[in-house]
């Protein structure tokens, strides 16, 4: 009789580890998409990494595409964070209301819009109409600037990118939304930022944009002077927090109605002090002292 009571308890506790381990296996991984600008990718995947470290139940996707691929993946529900290097615009919020999004913003940092050229361009420092001129094309060929004597290579950003509707609405159309300047016919559209980059790196006369998160020594970067009596100004966290540079934005991240559970988490991580710590080690400037 005892060792029929005996083989019972060791059936049952058995039992119950085998439940318990098919319990953890099936546990689901709780998953956070995220997807939109790529001037912000690295950031974003910075944090991820970060927070993850604290919640390795947590999976979470960060996908670049454009700001206004952030959004459109927003309002069909296939993200649970936009990531946007620009505000969102009346069209998407009447897009949103249609569907039934309630665009939340959530500002997560600073950023300075950099030009860059090749290492072996002389060009260093340029004004915002040189600028503007050299990307509307009328400014054709190195030369005119005090260059060699080829014809410029104008690299862009596509049409979808934020970082694409920043440049030309603040550096083409000089802060008027309604102007109708338009990028020169033969820009080159790149698919992402670090594409730019890849194209400098190799062609010694192509000019391009990017956000201050690019910054490397494979690339010249320009100081540029509000106008021809301004001392150029080169982009840096001082410059673009006092306002002496230029070209500089906010970045944004945007949530369909306030968040909660573990994506009001890590949009608190990012805010946190610790979160503000990554945002300058990756050369964007924090919004909040830590």
């Amino acid at each position: 009789m005892k060792l029929k009571k005996i083989f019972i308890l060791l059936l049952f506790i058995a039992c119950s580890k085998t439940q318990t381990e098919e319990s953890q296996l099936n546990k689901k991984t709780v998953e956070i998409q995220i997807k939109g600008s790529d001037t912000i990718v690295n950031l974003l995947q910075a944090w991820a990494e970060e927070f993850c470290k604290n919640y390795p139940d947590v999976s979470i996707g960060v996908t670049g595409g454009g700001s206004g691929t952030g959004f459109a993946a927003l309002f069909n529900r296939i993200c649970d964070i936009a990531m946007s290097s620009r505000e969102i615009e009346e069209k998407e919020l009447i897009l949103a209301k249609e569907k039934n999004i309630k665009p939340v913003e959530y500002k997560i940092g600073l950023d300075g819009l950099i030009v860059i050229v090749n290492p072996k361009n002389p060009i260093s420092t340029l004004t915002m109409d040189q600028l503007r001129d050299i990307f509307m094309g009328k400014i054709k060929n190195w030369k005119e600037l005090g260059g060699v004597n080829k014809k410029i290579v104008i690299l862009s950003r596509e049409v979808n990118s934020g970082t694409h509707v920043f440049f030309k609405e603040h550096v083409l159309r000089k802060g008027n939304k309604k102007g109708k300047e338009e990028f020169a016919p033969e820009a080159l559209l790149m698919p992402s930022s670090q594409s730019i980059v890849n194209e400098i790196m190799q062609n010694p006369y192509a000019i391009g944009y990017v956000g201050m998160g690019y910054i490397s020594s494979n690339i010249k970067v320009l100081s540029i002077a509000r106008t021809s009596k301004d001392k150029p100004v080169f982009p840096s966290i001082e410059t673009v927090l006092d306002n002496s540079y230029p070209i500089s934005r906010p970045l944004y991240l945007y949530t369909d109605g306030e968040p909660n559970g573990i994506v009001k988490d890590f949009i608190s991580y990012a805010l946190s002090p610790e979160g503000q710590k990554i945002v300058a080690k990756l050369d964007f400037v924090p919004i909040r002292k830590f």
